[in-house]
């Protein structure tokens, strides 16, 4: 039997793609990556009267999956699902969606869901806990103010102006802690998140410059929520070289978070995606390390968005033995051996 795809929205970020597919028998609802592998799935519906048992034969030849009548509240089966009758909201980090039918939530594949993990999303329809699909209205007091968030935040990111002041929260929090701004550069092109770099030139009390991110913080990091960090960061780097050259190192990063549906954190490290001689802060080095409020730089706390605090990373250039060394023992091999100041 033909399945129909029914209805594709992808994320913000262009890292995840909600895919609604169909057959006469039930409707399913998959969360893809850009490679078209699965990492969230929900039943939706059942189209004809349910069967007593789970048809596993149907998953195996590729199908979408069935609720037995005691796992659904409508046993009877509805109609087809109208594409002109539902829409999608996305949450904030773009791991998650909501979707909705004639404007009543339908179903929400949250961050977590992982079938291969016996965590389907949760469906308006479904009853109690099953392979595919999981109570919406049992899990409707956690995930309700999660999705009011998402609505809110995307009413106020689609809002005249918005990013605008957004940029002068930032810019004005960095004048406090940096000192007066230098020159601001675009490092995401026109693809969300927006992200930008500004530069803070050498001060009486510093012979070095920093660069930050001003943009990152705009949404939270996807995932970040299951690991209890932070949510929302802004890259920092303290340099003597050329600025512009350094500055390419954030175009590097300042969206990959959002990419790559994943989160940086304090100890976390990244290798230099070219060949070694072309990374922007030369030195032999290969990559960086992320720390929060390294010794001896400056002091970037104080800012808060969306009700969270916002932590600076700072990056430390690493070789690649260094590299090794931290992936192997943890971050505090290095630094604690290191002057940070000796790397800038």
């Amino acid at each position: 039997m033909d399945i129909t795809v029914v209805l594709t929205s992808p994320n913000p970020y262009g890292s995840r793609t909600l895919t609604i597919e169909a057959d006469r028998t039930s409707s399913v609802a998959y969360l893809r990556d850009a490679r078209g592998i699965v990492h969230g799935a929900v039943w939706l519906a059942n189209h004809v009267p349910a069967p007593d048992e789970d048809d596993l034969a149907r998953v195996d030849a590729g199908l979408p999956p069935v609720l037995p009548a005691a796992r659904t509240t409508r046993p009877q089966g509805t109609a087809p699902l109208d594409p002109a009758a539902l829409s999608v909201l996305w949450f904030e980090e773009g791991d998650g969606v909501a979707l909705y039918e004639h404007g009543e939530l339908l179903a929400v594949i949250p961050s977590w869901a992982d079938l291969d993990r016996g965590l389907p999303g949760y469906a308006r329809d479904a009853v109690g806990e099953s392979l595919y699909a999981w109570s919406l209205a049992e899990a409707l007091e956690g995930l309700a103010p999660r999705v009011a968030k998402a609505r809110a935040y995307w009413q106020w990111r689609q809002a005249e102006g918005s990013w605008a002041t957004f940029q002068q929260f930032v810019l004005g929090h960095l004048d406090s802690r940096l000192g007066p701004p230098g020159r601001y550069w675009d490092a995401g092109g026109d693809r969300l998140p927006l992200v930008g770099v500004s530069e803070r030139p050498p001060t009486f009390t510093r012979d070095y410059t920093v660069l930050s991110t001003v943009g990152m913080s705009c949404q939270r990091m996807p995932t970040a929520e299951m690991y209890d960090t932070a949510c929302r960061v802004e890259l920092a780097l303290a340099t003597r070289q050329d600025p512009r050259a350094a500055a390419r190192v954030f175009a590097w990063l300042g969206q990959y978070p959002w990419r790559s549906v994943t989160w940086l954190g304090h100890g976390h490290t990244a290798r230099w995606f070219q060949r070694p001689a072309t990374f922007p802060l030369g030195g032999g080095h290969e990559g960086v390390l992320m720390l929060m409020d390294p010794p001896g730089l400056p002091d970037m706390s104080g800012f808060m968005f969306g009700g969270d605090v916002v932590r600076w990373l700072w990056l430390l250039p690493l070789t690649d033995a260094e590299l090794r060394l931290v992936a192997e023992h943890g971050h505090r091999a290095v630094t604690e051996r290191l002057a940070l100041t000796s790397r800038i």
